[in-house]
């Protein structure tokens, strides 16, 4: 599978020249033959990485729990939509659904979409939600609807393309992939082909500095801010990023929950990169949304009752399960595994304020 990809890729460098990273990305990721996405399931312990949802119930639980209280403050609709953009196996809607099912009102009132270019990941979305009450839909991209919607985006914005730029003797260069010699792949950085309103103030970048750009992450906020400005609502965003502008690239492979050689394998391994949050917060405040956080993971679960429902969870339980649900615990908010590397933003159309930011 990942030969021919990257032969196909190699003959596209033969045809159009270099290419600039960020197609490189688009390609390896949704290939609709050969894209990582499209073409295998890569979560859980058997395959690349594995995210929150995966690891305990207990984290959609608790969006559940935040999207009722949106819910709420949009004026409790008799109709919504409730979106998920890249919902992975569909646990994470799964587990929303039963804090939701606590509210029947809101339970009837939604529509659902899932937003998934993968069969293979649509087929594992429709078992887990087939005992379902609320009708669902699956689509490729996220449409404008005359409904108020709600929107969550878990681990999701890290796969849309990044651009990776250098200033060097005071010209801005982009990296692309080129074909080499041993029929493989390489980098070079070459004049960049990003227009001039992309970048940022040149005469503000340092001199010989790598910086990454996502015009791709910028759109989608648009997007966002539009389907959530028609009829209200609210998206909240969660995945690992930073808050401060940072120098350097944060591109990388994996498989196996190890780094690899992004070129190597096309279409086996993961691309991503981290998100910068502060470009996120920027967008959404200069699209005339309220923006909640962004937060930690750590301090946005403890707000929300994490500890309090593991408890409950496991007053009744063996020690063997409480054992999993205090390495659960661990595992979402300690400091050195997810708790401080992801972060967590909400836009909304109202100015009320919102669990888990500590508003």
């Amino acid at each position: 599978m990942s030969e021919n990809l990257k032969q196909r890729i190699r003959e596209d460098i033969a045809i159009n020249g270099p290419m600039p990273l960020s197609r490189y990305m688009n390609i390896c990721l949704g290939d609709p033959q050969d894209g990582y996405y499209t073409s295998q399931d890569p979560f859980g312990l058997a395959g690349d990485f594995t995210t929150a949802p995966e690891i305990s119930q207990m984290f959609g639980e608790l969006i559940g729990a935040w999207l009722i209280e949106a819910w709420e403050k949009l004026g409790a609709p008799t109709q919504c939509r409730l979106v998920e953009l890249g919902p992975g196996r569909g646990t994470l809607m799964a587990d929303c659904l039963r804090s939701i099912s606590l509210k029947p009102k809101m339970l009837a009132a939604l529509q659902i979409e899932m937003v998934e270019i993968s069969p293979v990941l649509i087929a594992e979305q429709q078992k887990k939600l087939s005992g379902s009450q609320c009708a669902v839909r699956w689509c490729e991209q996220l449409d404008a609807a005359e409904l108020p919607t709600l929107i969550v985006a878990n681990e999701f914005y890290d796969a849309l393309p990044v651009h990776v730029m250098i200033k060097s003797n005071s010209k801005i260069y982009e990296r692309h992939v080129v074909a080499t010699d041993d029929d493989g792949l390489g980098f070079s950085d070459l004049p960049a082909t990003l227009p001039k309103t992309a970048l940022p103030d040149f005469n503000k970048i340092p001199e010989n500095t790598v910086f990454e750009l996502s015009p791709e992450r910028h759109q989608m906020t648009q997007n966002l801010a539009k389907a959530l400005t028609i009829c209200g609502g609210a998206a909240l965003m969660i995945d690992y990023g930073f808050l401060q502008p940072k120098s350097g690239t944060t591109f990388q492979a994996l498989k196996n929950h190890q780094p690899v050689d992004p070129l190597d394998s096309p279409g086996n391994a993961d691309l991503t990169s981290l998100v910068d949050f502060t470009a996120l917060q920027n967008g959404f405040q200069a699209l005339g949304l309220n923006v909640h956080g962004p937060t930690s993971q750590m301090d946005f679960l403890l707000n929300l009752g994490l500890l309090e429902r593991a408890g409950h969870l496991g007053a009744a339980a063996d020690q063997v399960t409480r054992t999993t649900l205090q390495k659960a615990v661990t595992r979402l908010v300690a400091p050195d595994e997810m708790g401080t590397l992801f972060k967590v933003i909400a836009a909304t159309t109202f100015n009320d304020s919102m669990p888990g930011f500590g508003e």
